[in-house]
């Protein structure tokens, strides 16, 4: 068998490996997940997750995903803990310790001092037979046939197993909790994936810089509209100033590919009549989809019946979230 043949043999197995201990994980699920979420939901404290080696390495993406999902949580690495660093642990926190094996010495030595303290411990363990299960509350089970390390040494199919039943576990009080997609913008303010969530299109239009004509405009005028305002369109409106189309570049392309007699032609023979609009407080990655549907690069922007600006892809882009 040549080398790319046998990589992808190896990758393929691996990766079904996990797939089927995650799938596993579903028949897992019992009374214990379902009181460690009501635990959680119904505690004043905080969620202390702790764990050693690889176990440690988990306990902090899960932490992450937690906190991200408004759930305060903390880390805490059991070898730290037996050192001075369990007094970050509060009496009303929910302390979940993470092990493949439930048996290292470390755990060992923490968990007495967990309970010791009157908090409620949760297991999230490969080994139901282990002294972590055994003096657990509640325990998440997460029990795997084998790793997927030829050997079945490597922590690999168990920690895999571990992070899934963590963001269950986080999924399941982000719902509980009826978390929203307002409040995942409050604790995700920065990059791209904020500005998704929060930016508006107030936030991206120049109200000062708005490229408008008349219906009656001639040619020469509107050109002279859309190359000012560097926008690559202008807003067609009535004597009322109502909006009643809109003229970009490429439209005077196509405008000149069918005539050249251009001496009569006014703004309203040129527009295209009821445009892509959006209010001005909409989310700017709705204007994003809005143009992507239609293949357009700019929408007018709206305050009720008014034209607040425009908003083109350019700014967009500028903004990170294209």
């Amino acid at each position: 068998m040549n080398l790319a043949k046998n990589i992808r043999k190896t990758a393929t197995r691996v990766l079904q490996n996990e797939a089927n201990a995650i799938k596993n994980l579903i028949g897992f699920l019992d009374d214990d997940f379902e009181s460690c979420v009501n635990t959680i939901l119904n505690s004043k404290g905080r969620v202390v997750i702790t764990g050693v080696g690889k176990s440690a390495i988990i306990a902090n993406k899960i932490v992450a995903t937690l906190n991200s999902t408004g759930t305060p949580a903390l880390f805490m690495h059991a070898a730290d803990a037996i050192h001075g660093d369990l007094g970050m642990v509060q009496e009303e926190d929910v302390v979940i310790c993470i092990s493949k094996s439930g048996n290292t010495p470390e755990i060992k030595v923490l968990v007495p001092l967990l309970k010791k303290r009157g908090s409620v411990l949760v297991a999230l363990v490969s080994n139901l037979n282990s002294y972590l299960a055994e003096q657990a509350t509640y325990i998440l089970n997460a029990t795997i046939s084998e790793e997927a390390c030829p050997h079945n040494l490597a922590p690999t199919t168990s920690t895999t197993a571990h992070l899934a039943l963590g963001d269950a576990l986080a999924v399941c009080l982000l719902e509980a909790k009826g978390f929203t997609s307002d409040d995942f913008a409050i604790y995700h303010p920065g990059g791209a994936l904020g500005k998704q969530l929060y930016l508006k299109v107030e936030d991206i239009i120049r109200e000062d810089e708005i490229p408008l004509v008349l219906e009656s405009a001639g040619l020469a005028d509107v050109i002279v509209e859309i190359s000012s305002k560097r926008l690559g369109a202008t807003g067609v409106v009535d004597s009322n100033g109502e909006l009643l189309g809109i003229i970009t570049d490429g439209d005077l392309r196509r405008m000149l590919q069918k005539t050249l007699d251009i001496r009569s032609l006014v703004a309203k023979d040129i527009m295209t009549r009821n445009p892509k609009t959006i209010a001005k407080d909409d989310y700017a990655i709705r204007a994003l989809n809005i143009m992507k549907r239609h293949n357009i690069t700019q929408l007018v922007a709206m305050d009720g019946q008014k034209i607040a600006g425009f908003i083109h892809i350019h700014e967009l882009m500028k903004e990170g979230i294209v």
